[in-house]
């Protein structure tokens, strides 16, 4: 009967040392939101920035040279293509006065509109999340 429970005892402390090695599990850090990646080309600077849900980021930059806004939309991590869809007007304006869309690695646009003295609205959808700028960056 001791042998039993000396065993027992030592199957015990096998487990809690076993246990106490093990590496501990923990969650994945979030990926890190996607930074602007100069795609609308020189002399744009970002002005406005929106998530996309947790998987992108939409920039909506200015050259103030020409007058021109430009938008895009990255995705935090690139991977295999998914659907994107982004577009771009005037406040109030046209349906869209660029847009850019189809199956992308890691990002979709640029898209630009001549909006100085104006609101632009910006919208699109990274993998079927959607989002939306109305009314934003007038003047």
């Amino acid at each position: 009967m001791t042998r039993v429970v000396q065993g027992a005892v030592a199957a015990g402390v096998s487990a809690v040392a076993l246990t106490a090695l093990a590496p501990v599990a923990s969650a994945a850090p979030a990926p890190a939101a996607a930074a602007y990646n100069g795609a609308c080309g020189t002399g744009y600077r970002t002005v406005n920035s929106t998530p996309i849900g947790g998987i992108g980021t939409a920039y909506l930059t200015y050259n103030s040279a020409t007058g021109k806004n430009c938008a895009v939309a990255i995705r935090n991590v690139a991977g295999d293509p998914v659907a994107m869809e982004l577009y771009i007007r005037r406040g109030g304006g046209e349906i869209y006065a660029d847009q850019d869309g189809g199956a992308f690695r890691s990002y979709v646009g640029p898209v630009y509109v001549a909006a100085a003295g104006s609101c632009v609205d910006w919208w699109g959808a990274m993998d079927g999340t959607s989002f939306q700028r109305y009314g934003t960056n007038c003047g």
